[in-house]
């Protein structure tokens, strides 16, 4: 039967799995190799495998297959024929609200919610972790930052379209995950990009930034440049400087701002573990970003097999990373001026025992500060901070 057919798939992919890197990079190179599976077993075997890390730690003792079967039952509010044809005493409750789920699940097939993320005693001060947890069974949205001046068309073109969706403050629209955006705005059809993908948390960083016309702003860790283009959203006429360790990335990044529109930068590989004067000798700065390197666990949510992968002495690894790099920044940085400090993470360790230590190491004023909690609203959860020096 199909339902058959579909386990001893996911079966295979799973066994296929390293668990050392991440699902959206294992999936394409296993299915280049395994190209008779069509694009509905594909899909499937995508969705079983996701469902299938969400459970975390959680009930270990139990077969790949029963697990399955319980992440399954968690992760889906529809009627279900793979659950059907396995577990249909499951199936017939699947259309419960989610804490009517968890709680049979608990009473019924062994979890312990609390083991699906087994490192609680880490979470920065203000999260619920009952909703945190509870977060995990549910698939986050896409969101994107639509320009001013194509929300008209971007609206327009989305009601046309049968994707379900929603606005979200003036230039933010949700969609599920997985949606493709080409199909309805196809990059030759721009001279300037209508939309940037970015979280919902990510964007509300910008609040913390408040530049000024004509200011030099650092982005330190700059990545993909989805930081520095809020900044540039907000204030189109500063100067600025990106920098990342990798070089690949700010080679992407180049495609990504002359889409946006964002034509004059300086772009810098520099290793902010160590002394950064060959790059930055005379530089000084209105304002630094720092969305530093961390252990990411506030978007697990959308890569939830890092649960399983990661390792509970590596937050102290991630601080101290932390540490040196905003360290190594803040000589660059005008005094009176902004340090805003970000993370994806979900601990205190990364969060605020940073920011204390910024304050108490460096003389640092803490301005303001959030842990933007993102898991009620199919969202990550991050954190910011601004500081001035």
């Amino acid at each position: 039967m199909r339902a058959e057919q579909q386990l001893r798939s996911f079966l295979k992919v799973l066994e296929s799995y390293p668990g050392d890197r991440p699902i959206t990079k294992f999936l394409p190179e296993f299915f280049k190799k395994n190209k008779q599976m069509g694009s509905t077993d594909r899909r499937m075997a995508s969705r079983l495998l996701y469902n299938y890390f969400r459970l975390g730690k959680a009930i270990a003792n139990k077969t790949k297959e029963e697990r399955l079967f319980i992440a399954e039952f968690l992760c889906n509010s529809i009627d279900n024929p793979f659950l059907e044809h396995f577990r249909p005493d499951l199936n017939d409750k699947i259309l419960l609200p989610l804490d009517e789920k968890i709680a049979f699940a608990e009473a019924h097939e062994g979890l312990v919610l609390e083991e699906v993320f087994p490192f609680l005693k880490h979470l920065s001060e203000g999260v619920d972790s009952a909703q945190f947890l509870s977060s995990f069974f549910i698939q986050p949205d896409l969101f994107i930052r639509v320009n001013p001046k194509s929300l008209a068309m971007v609206l327009k073109t989305m009601e046309n379209s049968s994707i379900a969706f929603k606005q979200i403050g003036d230039y933010t629209i949700s969609m599920p995950n997985g949606t493709n955006l080409n199909n309805l705005f196809p990059d030759t059809s721009f001279i300037i990009k209508p939309y940037e993908v970015q979280d919902l948390s990510s964007q509300h960083t910008l609040n913390y930034f408040k530049p000024n016309r004509y200011e030099h702003w650092w982005d330190a860790c700059a990545a993909s440049g989805g930081k520095s283009l809020l900044l540039f959203s907000e204030q189109p006429d500063v100067k600025l400087v990106v920098s990342d360790i990798r070089e690949s990335v700010l080679d992407n990044l180049d495609e990504r701002f002359n889409a946006a529109g964002l034509k004059t930068y300086q772009k810098k590989i520099i290793d902010l573990t160590k002394n950064a004067d060959p790059e930055l000798h005379h530089y000084e700065f209105d304002g630094i970003i720092l969305d530093a390197p961390c252990s990411g666990s506030g978007t697990w949510g959308r890569t939830p097999e890092m649960i399983s992968q990661f390792e509970e002495f590596k937050i102290q690894g991630f601080q101290n990373l932390q540490k040196t790099i905003a360290s190594n920044v803040l000589k660059y940085l005008k005094p009176g001026k902004p340090l805003i400090y970000i993370t994806c993470s979900v601990f205190r360790e990364e969060n605020e025992e940073v920011v204390t230590y910024l304050q108490s190491e460096h003389k640092m004023k803490l301005e303001s500060l959030e842990l933007i909690k993102g898991y009620h609203k199919k969202a990550d959860t991050m954190f910011v901070a601004r500081l001035i020096r």
